[in-house]
């Protein structure tokens, strides 16, 4: 019997979710023959009991496939509302639709909902993770993570040119929530001279100190700083001021501005959605292709419940129940990167601290 599969993608977007769907179509339909539904905005979709039947080909220009290189998702996603308030809904959606199974795409927090709907449910639930911020557990890699570290590189690139053409220091906030990958990848990259992320803590004099030492010893009249998001503010800030809403990169170029003797000149970029944005890289790529392949095999073998991570060279299933428990995975201020990154002479905040 034909099987009837459903796929969603859900949260906020990023490059590659159309490569899995892509890959995922081009599977079943090829290897196994079944028939593929797009569930159109997430969970929205589902509770309006809405399916669009996919095909190879539904999407061509004149034999060109564009889903390879298309950013966003042709689903659309959304990352809003309380969706677990219409457990009843949904789960009797899912009933309507009469899915043999569903292909979930999405990052730690829509995981958890959606393995949560499955587990009352009793959905054949497989899922694929994507997130730019690369905070799921137990996979190197989520589709969108590597297009949004060259995304932000190339606007580093840019800038550094800019910062050294005036004398200035860049401040560039970058997304991540509360980990910092996005800018630790990023900030190595793209040669950044300080590296703040939410799980190093750091001092403004410390900071102010390492940008004087490229000033007065490397004869540096400019500097690159990547701020994650998330990086936290200074006890000696938050105990002193009432605004602690402000953005992190503005905040940091205050605080330059206040601690440093000599007058220096500084600029906040907040490069914002377009980390979202864009073509989907060569590894993002074969990511998501790999991951769609995968999540197609784990059905035609009955194991549900389950999440395609990229480990040591290869894609293995891995529990969603164990990922939701482990995630968000942030980074180790211990790790390989980290030590890498200080062995640059790059500032990420004080050793003693870690």
């Amino acid at each position: 019997m034909r099987k009837k599969i459903g796929i969603l993608t859900s949260g906020g977007d990023c490059p590659g979710l159309n490569c899995v769907i892509r890959a995922v179509v081009s599977h079943a339909k090829l290897t196994y023959d079944w028939d593929v539904f797009g569930i159109p905005y997430a969970t929205q979709g589902l509770l309006e009991r809405q399916a669009i039947a996919l095909n190879m080909h539904g999407w061509d220009l004149r034999g060109i496939d564009p889903l390879l290189n298309m950013g966003g998702t042709i689903l659309g996603t959304i990352n809003k509302g309380d969706t677990l308030a219409h457990v009843d809904e949904m789960l009797a959606s899912y009933q309507a639709l009469a899915l043999d199974a569903l292909i979930v795409i999405g990052g730690d927090g829509s995981l958890a909902i959606l393995h949560e709907l499955a587990k009352r449910g009793n959905w054949n639930l497989v899922a694929i993770p994507k997130t730019i911020d690369n905070d799921v557990a137990f996979t190197e890699w989520a589709v969108g993570f590597d297009t949004s570290v060259n995304t932000i590189v190339d606007a580093l690139n840019r800038l550094t040119f800019t910062a050294a053409s005036h004398d200035r220091v860049m401040i560039v906030e970058v997304m991540g929530r509360s980990a910092g990958h996005l800018a630790l990848h990023a900030g190595i990259a793209g040669g950044a001279d300080v590296i703040l992320i939410p799980e190093i803590s750091y001092t403004i004099s410390g900071l102010c100190q390492h940008l004087a030492e490229l000033r007065d010893r490397w004869r540096r009249k400019f500097a690159i700083v990547v701020v994650a998001e998330g990086a936290k503010l200074c006890v000696e800030y938050t105990e002193n001021n009432t605004n602690t809403k402000c953005g992190r990169g503005q905040y940091i170029a205050d605080q330059i501005a206040r601690c440093s003797s000599n007058c220096i000149d500084t600029r906040v970029s907040v490069l914002g959605h377009i980390q979202r944005g864009g073509i989907p890289s060569a590894l993002d790529r074969l990511t998501a292709t790999v991951f769609g392949k995968t999540a197609v095999d784990l059905i035609a073998q009955g194991q549900f419940g389950q999440m395609v991570a990229w480990q040591n060279g290869g894609v293995v299933p891995v529990p969603i129940a164990d990922v939701v428990a482990q995630s968000p995975l942030h980074v180790n201020p211990q790790g390989y990167l980290v030590q890498s990154a200080r062995s640059l002479g790059i500032y990420l905040g004080e050793k003693s601290n870690e």
